[in-house]
C-alpha cells in the first residue's frame, strides 16, 4: 500500500488517511551507507524514542513489537513486515500494523538518493483501529503521529 519501491507513490484505498514526508540527510557515499545501514534496522524507529524488539535487520515476514512509552502509559504496536527495499539508489521497508495496534494501515522509511543528495521519505496509510479504546482516542493517535514523524525525520541525521 505504501509502495517503498516506488518513487513516485500511487493513489491508494480512500478510506485511509494518507502521509508522505521528506528530509534531506545530507550528500556523499558516507551518509548514504550509514543512512541504509541503520533505515534497515529500525533506528528510524529506536532514534524516536520507541523500543523494538528485534535485533537483526528488517527481514520480509518478521512479526515485531514496537513500544512507546509516554509518560507512565506503555502503548504495544505489533507489526509485521511486509516489503524490503535494496536497490542502488533506494532502501527501506514498509509495515503493517497486526491486530492490537492502536491504528490500522501502514508505514514505510525510505532512504534514496539523487546524485550524492540523501533523504529519507517516510509514508503512512492509517486508519482508526477496530478496537477500543483506540478508536476512541484516533485523534489524539493522529496528534501523535505526526510528532512521532518529525522525530522520524530527523532520526537518521
Amino acid at each position: 500500500m505504501t509502495s517503498p519501491e516506488r518513487g513516485e507513490w500511487p493513489a491508494s484505498d480512500r478510506g485511509y488517511r494518507r502521509s508522505e514526508v521528506s528530509a534531506l540527510l545530507g550528500h556523499g557515499d558516507a551518509i548514504w551507507e550509514r543512512a541504509t545501514r541503520d533505515v534497515l534496522r529500525w533506528r528510524v524507529k529506536t532514534a524516536s524514542g520507541f523500543a523494538v524488539d528485534s535485533t537483526g535487520p528488517v527481514s520480509q515476514g518478521d512479526h515485531v513489537i514496537v513500544t512507546a512509552r509516554v509518560l507512565t502509559v506503555t502503548v504495544v504496536e505489533p507489526v509485521e513486515v511486509v516489503e524490503v527495499v535494496k536497490e542502488s539508489d533506494r532502501v527501506g521497508f514498509a509495515y503493517r500494523t497486526l491486530p492490537g495496534h492502536p491504528v490500522s494501515g501502514e508505514e514505510a522509511f525510505i532512504v534514496h538518493r539523487r546524485g550524492d543528495e540523501v533523504r529519507l521519505t517516510v509514508r503512512s496509510l492509517t486508519r482508526p483501529a477496530p478496537q477500543q479504546p483506540w478508536r476512541a482516542l484516533y485523534p489524539l493517535l493522529l496528534i501523535a503521529q505526526r510528532i512521532a514523524r518529525r522525530r522520524y525525520l530527523r532520526s537518521l541525521r
